[in-house]
């Protein structure tokens, strides 16, 4: 019978499809392939974590939180906020505790930019924030970041700045592309948010997983950027519980109020019993940190010989997990040809590069390798791996 709705979805909603990232998850358990695809963790998040939300909901911790997040959790994340970044926060004005990273920055989005306000984003950019900028009402405003070291032309940039902008996105370290951002370039994206008055949302989740002497460089602890940024972090990456959603915004105190009313109003609050196992997580010391570097780095190294052994070229990552890999030697046609072929055929599901691009012929030519997984799904890559042939 056909539907006497006028129309099925809204105009936003029209504007983008659904996330391909997690749609290779789904292909990757149909075709019982080894999921190098989406970003979690495939081994177990640490044993204190465990026992800390088993302790929470013993503790009957296990009805709403304060909208804007646990107090204790809060606290934690202030005081750690201060220590990495030498940035001072009051915990009660300051953080608003969300559903993950993802909800921290649609909740500041939807509370900070009005329709047609025009919003800078780094392309390749994680496939959430083009969706995010118009679910908003606004309209992104791409910046290519070029290859092989993902930088940015400072002249291009200036040129996306005019006075309809109202932030920028920014991302280190860097998913897909591995890039830290330096001092030098954090400077000058710095230099033209305070010429325009524009707020940068810096998605800061990969802070502690570096390479080759990388330094994080946090956007909130540059001269003058006090005001104009919103840090967004989450447990997620660092700790290994992608499935427990409890993540933050940080902010002035005058941008936190917007946020945590439209947070109060899109979801309410985190889980609360894993926001208070999360004080545990953030309260750990730096031998913690500087060990989930070094286990990284070895898989990151097993995952670049693989490669090597393959004959897929890649661009070495300074951090997060990921490896962006160009594909376009292969003579598979497209991305998601490659993709599909790799996911139904050889047994692996990776990610095509038309996930993290606007409308760009560039996307054709890349995929995205998640190394956080235990080496025994390594090794299995490996093995499926190797038997991919090159077109003639």
């Amino acid at each position: 019978m056909q539907s006497r709705v006028r129309k099925l979805a809204s105009h936003k909603a029209d504007q983008f499809q659904e996330s391909v990232i997690r749609e290779m998850s789904r292909l990757a358990a149909r075709y019982k392939a080894t999921n190098l695809a989406q970003g979690l963790p495939d081994f177990p998040c640490p044993e204190e974590l465990k026992h800390a939300a088993h302790e929470a909901l013993f503790d009957n911790v296990n009805q709403y939180a304060i909208t804007w997040g646990d107090k204790l959790l809060r606290d934690a994340l202030a005081e750690k906020h201060e220590r990495t970044t030498g940035v001072k926060v009051d915990p009660e004005t300051q953080i608003t505790v969300a559903c993950g990273a993802t909800e921290a920055m649609v909740a500041t989005m939807l509370a900070l930019v009005d329709a047609d306000d025009e919003v800078i984003v780094f392309e390749p950019f994680y496939e959430n924030y083009g969706p995010d900028a118009i679910l908003c009402g606004g309209k992104p405003r791409y910046v290519s970041m070029h290859p092989p070291e993902w930088t940015f032309d400072v002249k291009e940039l200036e040129k996306a700045f005019n006075d309809k902008t109202r932030a920028i996105i920014l991302n280190t370290p860097h998913n897909p592309t591995g890039k830290v951002f330096t001092h030098e370039e954090m400077t000058e994206i710095a230099r033209l948010c305070q010429k325009w008055g524009v707020l940068c949302l810096t998605d800061e989740i990969y802070e502690h997983i570096l390479y080759d002497g990388a330094k994080h460089v946090a956007m909130a602890s540059l001269p003058g950027m006090e005001d104009l940024t919103v840090t967004i972090n989450s447990l997620s990456k660092t700790y290994s519980v992608t499935g427990w959603r409890v993540g933050w915004a940080i902010a002035p105190a005058e941008l936190t109020l917007p946020i945590r009313k439209v947070h109060d109003f899109l979801t309410v609050g985190s889980p609360a019993p894993l926001q208070r196992a999360g004080v545990s997580a953030i309260k750990m010391g730096q031998n913690y940190y500087d060990e989930l570097a070094k286990e990284y780095d070895d898989r990151r190294s097993y995952m670049l010989e693989t490669l090597d052994m393959c004959g897929i070229k890649y661009f070495k990552p300074q951090g997060a997990y990921y490896v962006f890999s160009d594909i376009s030697e292969w003579g598979y046609g497209t991305d998601m040809q490659f993709t599909e072929f790799l996911v139904k055929e050889i047994g692996v599901a990776v990610v095509p590069g038309a996930s993290f691009f606007g409308p760009s012929e560039l996307a054709r030519r890349y995929v995205r390798f998640c190394f956080s997984r235990r080496e025994e799904t390594l090794i299995a890559a490996r093995e499926k791996l190797l038997k991919l042939k090159k077109k003639a």
